[in-house]
């Protein structure tokens, strides 16, 4: 009998990574706001310094088609079009004193601006921003 080694082994990406520090953040804002029931939706739209950007809102339902992950009793939900740009990401809660909040590791970025709530996709899109900027970003050098 021969062994023969597997090289066309096929890994899946998991849809979203929550960091322990994360988790603990969403699980406090649910209760803070009294939804504990509700899910986190994180998804991606146009605008932003980059041409996309990143957002979060409660919501009380999955919508079909809806991917849903679970982290330690906390749900985040996904809709088809944001996972393409967010599928492998991990969010983390970074606690700094410049400037705090939810960070989002991208795979699928090529490019963030320097706030990291805006990015471009690798494949090269992005949405026009008709805003000139997320706000939190300068284009002046210090």
């Amino acid at each position: 009998m021969t062994l023969i080694p597997q090289t066309d082994v096929m890994v899946e990406t998991p849809i979203l990574t929550v960091t322990p520090s994360a988790v603990a953040v969403i699980r406090n804002l649910l209760q803070q706001r009294n939804v504990p029931n509700h899910s986190l939706r994180v998804f991606v739209t146009g605008g932003g310094c980059s041409g996309m950007q990143y957002g979060m809102a409660f919501e009380e339902r999955a919508q079909d088609f809806d991917k849903v992950v679970s982290v330690d009793g906390v749900s985040l939900l996904v809709d088809p079009t944001s996972l393409v740009y967010l599928k492998g990401a991990t969010i983390d809660f970074v606690d700094s004193l410049i400037g705090g909040g939810f960070r989002i590791d991208n795979p699928n970025a090529a490019s963030s601006c320097g706030c990291g709530h805006s990015f471009k996709g690798k494949d090269g899109s992005s949405a026009e921003s008709s805003g000139g900027g997320c706000g939190s970003c300068s284009s002046s050098s210090y």
